[in-house]
């Protein structure tokens, strides 16, 4: 348990951990590269530790040197079959992207991970997966661990039925191996992470109008990356910038991809005083944010603005109890299956804190007002954790949080970074 008094002013410069999702599909495709791929910047958390855990005992060797990870490349076709369970810990993504990948090896594996992960559901990556002849055995038919029997894979063409790059990218990485052209439709564009490593490593896909086409790949080549900083970690220095009265944070180089960048455009809506500087034009796109003290208002989130922020959703919330007036969020049921159902989550811990705020089927409705500090709970979920911490720093009172341990999933230095910039105020 950590007890978190409220702040009176912020002040600093922040740089976050590598973003997340850049880290992970750094290893895979540097795994299945020709050469050595050298991540710098890498974000060595919980998850994409068990990212590289699954590499190596898949054949491929990774080196970690301080804050960068050589991946030494086996080729499209040099993994090996496991002699141990592929342990994937917490980690959603490196489950579903391995499943995909796996499901074309010619070896037979099997993913398991901790208690949280074994709840989160796997037939959505399932059917679409066996439609292109895969064999993946499941506990309930939806859920890990998964057995997955290697075989030859053939292209299908596959409407998804939620905006999920998860899903999105298992098929990738699936049609990759097929016979034939795999072609996705998305309803709404989901975070292109995976697109655009698929590019920067010499691989070939094509995508229009929300189409992508991808084909059996041929080969890819190692590559060096810079990992730009997690907007999703961000984020929370962002609103806490925000409800925190006479504060001033600048975040350094946080990635700024069009796809992850609802966060800024709903704070905008809601009034934040947030300044993009030194922006890069990379493949990632980065920039430093500076935000200040803002008087924020409520406002709608819905549609094709959801898979843009889904993870930024929970401190969102937390932005909209300190706003003036009512923020509805509405499309968000893909919250219910994330480290915890986030919003079932987020209602119970705001409602602690006195907040006004209403669950529903697929969302939430909050109507800012006082926020008093609060006991909050973590449920094993990271995003939550940090969340309600920021929360407390804009309370009237002192708050707790328990379970906080769990920010080792995104953000380990999440709570020193926390400490330092209200000392430096």
């Amino acid at each position: 348990m950590i007890e978190i008094q409220p702040k009176k002013r912020l002040r600093g410069i922040l740089t976050v951990p590598g973003d997340k999702s850049i880290s992970h599909r750094g290893i895979f495709f540097g795994a299945l590269a020709d050469g050595v791929t050298r991540l710098e910047k890498f974000l060595f958390c919980a998850d994409s530790r068990s990212t590289i855990g699954c590499f190596s005992e898949l054949g491929v060797p990774v080196d970690i040197q301080e804050d960068t990870v050589l991946v030494h490349g086996r080729g499209l076709h040099g993994l090996r079959a496991p002699k141990n369970v592929l342990d994937v810990g917490n980690s959603g993504t490196t489950t579903r992207l391995l499943t995909g990948l796996l499901a074309g090896q010619p070896f037979t594996s099997v993913l398991d991970g901790d208690h949280s992960l074994r709840t989160r559901p796997m037939a959505r990556v399932m059917n679409p997966l066996s439609q292109m002849g895969a064999n993946i055995e499941a506990k309930d038919d939806n859920h890990c661990p998964l057995t997955i029997h290697g075989r030859n894979l053939h292209g299908i063409s596959y409407t998804l039925p939620v905006a999920s790059a998860q899903l999105k990218s298992a098929l990738i990485f699936a049609g990759m191996f097929a016979d034939s052209e795999t072609v996705i439709r998305e309803t709404h564009p989901s975070r292109n992470h995976t697109e655009q490593m698929l590019l920067h490593f010499g691989g070939k896909f094509r995508c229009e109008n929300n189409v992508i086409t991808i084909s059996p790949q041929e080969r890819f080549y190692a590559q060096e990356l810079a990992v730009p900083g997690d907007i999703s970690s961000a984020a929370f220095f962002l609103v806490a910038g925000c409800i925190v009265p006479d504060s001033e944070l600048l975040i350094k180089g946080v990635g700024i991809n069009p796809t992850r960048t609802g966060v800024l455009d709903v704070l905008a809506q809601m009034g934040a005083d947030i300044t993009l500087q030194n922006q890069t034009t990379a493949a990632e796109p980065s920039a430093d944010l500076l935000v200040r003290s803002s008087s924020l208002r409520g406002c709608e989130i819905s549609g094709a603005l959801i898979p843009r922020l889904i993870d930024e959703l929970p401190i969102i919330a937390v932005a909209a109890a300190f706003a003036e007036g009512t923020t509805v969020i509405k499309d968000a049921e893909e919250l219910k299956h994330k480290e915890s159902n986030r919003i079932h989550a987020v209602v119970t811990e705001l409602s602690k804190a006195g907040v006004d705020i209403t669950e529903t089927d697929d969302g939430m409705i909050i109507r800012g007002g006082a926020v008093c500090g609060a006991d909050f709970e973590a449920y094993d979920d990271h995003r939550i954790a940090m969340a309600m911490a920021v929360c407390a720093l804009g309370a009237h009172g002192v708050s707790t949080i328990s379970g906080e341990k769990c920010v080792g999933i995104s953000y380990p230095s999440f709570f020193e970074d926390l400490r330092r910039i209200s000392e430096e105020a």
